[in-house]
C-alpha cells in the first residue's frame, strides 16, 4: 500500500469563512492525491476558486494548474490588495467595465434589490447551476449564490459566496465585495423584468393609466423590454428613501476615498 501524501494550506482574509473553525487563521494538513493541482487541493477544501486572486507555494507565487508535492505549503490570498509586488500572479480576471450578475434561484429579493440599483441582473426561479454556468460564461456574468458547488465550476470566472442569508445585507455584500458605489444608477432597470427604462412622454401611456394616476403625475418611465410603465408615486417614494439609507450606511461604514 502506497504511503500517503500530506501538504499544508492556509487561507488568508476572508476566505477563512469556508473553512471549519479549526483550520481558520493557521496551516493546515490535507491530503494530497495523485495529479492534484492547487486548485483541486484548495477547492476540495472548501474554498472556491472565484473568490481567490493569489495562490503561492513555498512562497512563489503559481497559477491554479500549478502542480503540487508532498510538504508543500500553500498560501491563499483573496482579493483584497493583500500582494502587491509585481512578480504576483492575480488569478481573478478584471471585471468588465459594465458589471453584469446572475443569480441563483434562492435570491429574487436581491435581485429585486440590484436592479433597483440599476444592475443589469438576470434571475429566473427555475435554473440549475449547469444553466446558470453556461449564461455566466457566454455573457461574462458575476455568479452570486448561496451555493458553493457552482463556484467551483471551471466555466464560472467571476462570482461571490453569500455570507448573509438577508437579502439587504447580502445587497451590502455585493456592492461592498465588488467595489460598486460609483456604479449605482438607481431606477435605469425594471425590477421585473431587468430590461433598460426610458422616460417617455404622458401622451404616449395615458390610455393604459387610471384616472388618479393620469391626473396627479406628469413623469412616467417605461421598460423597453417588458413595457410595464411606471411612475413617481407613493412606491418610488420608499424606494428612494431605501436607496438613501442604503448609501448613507455603505458611506459611514466605507474608508475615506481621500
Amino acid at each position: 500500500m502506497s504511503k500517503l501524501s500530506f501538504i499544508w494550506i492556509r487561507a488568508f482574509g476572508h476566505l477563512n469563512d469556508f473553512l471549519p473553525p479549526d483550520y481558520r487563521q493557521k496551516p493546515f494538513r490535507a491530503r494530497l492525491h495523485l495529479g492534484q493541482t492547487v486548485k483541486d487541493a484548495v477547492e476540495s477544501a472548501g474554498i472556491p476558486h472565484v473568490e481567490i486572486d493569489v495562490l503561492t507555494v513555498n512562497g512563489h507565487s503559481v497559477g491554479f494548474d500549478a502542480s503540487l508535492a508532498a510538504g508543500d505549503l500553500v498560501n491563499v490570498y483573496p482579493v483584497a490588495g493583500l500582494l502587491s509586488d509585481s512578480t504576483v500572479i492575480h488569478l481573478r480576471p478584471e471585471l468588465p467595465d459594465k458589471v453584469r450578475f446572475i443569480l441563483d434561484v434562492h435570491l429574487g429579493k436581491l435581485a429585486k434589490y440590484l436592479r433597483m440599483l440599476g444592475f443589469d441582473t438576470l434571475y429566473r426561479n427555475r435554473m440549475d447551476d449547469d444553466v446558470i454556468a453556461d449564461i455566466a460564461e457566454a455573457e461574462n456574468r458575476i455568479v452570486l449564490t448561496r451555493d458553493l458547488g457552482i463556484l467551483k465550476y471551471n466555466r464560472v470566472k467571476l462570482g461571490y459566496w453569500l455570507r448573509s442569508q438577508q437579502s439587504k445585507k447580502q445587497l451590502s455584500e455585493v456592492i461592498e465585495h465588488f467595489g460598486l458605489i460609483r456604479a449605482i444608477r438607481p431606477f435605469t432597470r425594471c425590477m421585473q423584468c431587468n430590461g433598460p427604462m426610458t422616460e417617455v412622454p404622458k401622451e404616449e401611456v395615458q390610455e393604459r393609466l387610471e384616472t388618479g394616476t393620469r391626473r396627479y403625475f406628469d413623469r412616467f418611465y417605461r421598460c423597453t423590454d417588458c413595457g410595464k410603465v411606471f411612475w413617481e408615486g407613493s412606491h418610488f417614494d420608499h424606494m428612494n428613501l431605501f436607496i438613501d439609507e442604503f448609501l448613507d450606511k455603505m458611506s459611514r461604514n466605507s474608508p475615506d476615498d481621500a
